[in-house]
């Protein structure tokens, strides 16, 4: 699981719904992204990014923590 696009997500207050359809795709299309199912192309993974705010190129990598 991607835990840090999880919490990126939840601390800018987004459900997995309410996120999916501010980027465009359906809610299950992102859980899929967000555990780690499916990679983001990247153009989906740069929407995901400038909406949340964080550009580092850790956010998709599951071995990492958050940093503050």
């Amino acid at each position: 699981m991607r835990v840090k696009l999880q919490q990126l997500r939840e601390a800018h207050g987004y459900t997995q719904q309410t996120f999916s359809n501010a980027i465009g795709i359906s809610r299950s299309h992102y859980s899929q992204v967000e555990t780690g199912e499916k990679q983001p192309s990247l153009k989906l993974a740069l929407k995901i990014k400038r909406m949340l705010n964080y550009y580092d190129d850790d956010v998709f990598d599951n071995s990492t923590s958050i940093r503050k």
